[in-house]
């Protein structure tokens, strides 16, 4: 069994674990319990009554965080060489065709965010295996197969971020840093819940927020009263 330090037994001490905490508590308190020495990511974990095996069911979507995720991505757009210049104007790190296909095909997967137009994903369709796995490959429903290349470059940029439910119904997502200040991290963390709640399938019997919790890198997580939160 791991051995507690002090900075986490005297962070644990001020959770109690069985409170169901308000968004607006919560946002405050992830901030004193954290014992990260960096700037610590701070995540949110929903568990949906939803069954991913249904192609109805299984939750994913793009949401533009207010005050985006702290975190500068880095963007790869696969692109004809006319629209480089463009691309480039909006961000983008890396652009190109076949260049990146090689780098990729070799095993090149240093990017955080792929984006493509519809005409070059037949040209990139054998990079499946590859970017696949690592939730990299471009997909429509992310909003990283799009025809505005740079628009979608430039929302990535300003913190658009995807998600999506795993196999066991929760999704997990990156909301901000623990340098955010509350009001930052409750405002990013409730637009993330509201757009999941805007996609709640039909078929979905009983509760479809079954809970939410909200954890930093390293601190204990906090449970999170749903009615609480706005728009719910």
């Amino acid at each position: 069994m791991a051995v507690l330090g002090k900075k986490r037994k005297a962070a644990e001490a001020l959770v109690d674990a069985k409170k169901l905490y308000t968004m607006n508590e919560a946002s405050d308190l992830i901030k004193k319990v954290n014992t990260a020495k960096f700037d610590a990511s701070v995540d949110l974990h929903i568990h949906l009554g939803v069954d991913p095996k249904k192609a109805d069911q299984a939750i994913r979507g793009t949401v533009s965080l207010p005050h985006g995720t702290g975190k500068t991505k880095t963007v790869l757009v696969f692109c004809d060489s006319s629209e480089e210049s463009a691309v480039a104007a909006a961000g983008a790190d890396y652009y190109g065709m076949d260049e990146y296909i090689q780098k990729i095909s070799g095993g090149w997967t240093d990017v955080d965010v792929i984006i493509a137009t519809p005409a070059v994903m037949p040209k990139i369709a054998r990079l499946g295996r590859t970017l696949g796995p690592r939730g990299l490959m471009p997909n429509p429903k992310s909003g990283t197969v799009t025809t505005d290349l740079v628009k979608a470059v430039e929302e990535v940029k300003k913190g658009k971020i995807a998600f999506k439910v795993d196999k066991f119904g929760i999704i997990h997502a990156s909301i901000g840093r623990i340098s955010f200040e509350p009001k930052q991290i409750e405002d990013n963390a409730t637009e993330l819940i509201q757009n999941i709640h805007k996609l709640k399938p039909t078929s979905v019997k009983g509760a479809y927020f079954k809970s939410i919790s909200l954890a930093s890198t390293m601190s204990p997580g906090l449970n999170i009263e749903i009615k609480s939160i706005r728009g719910l």
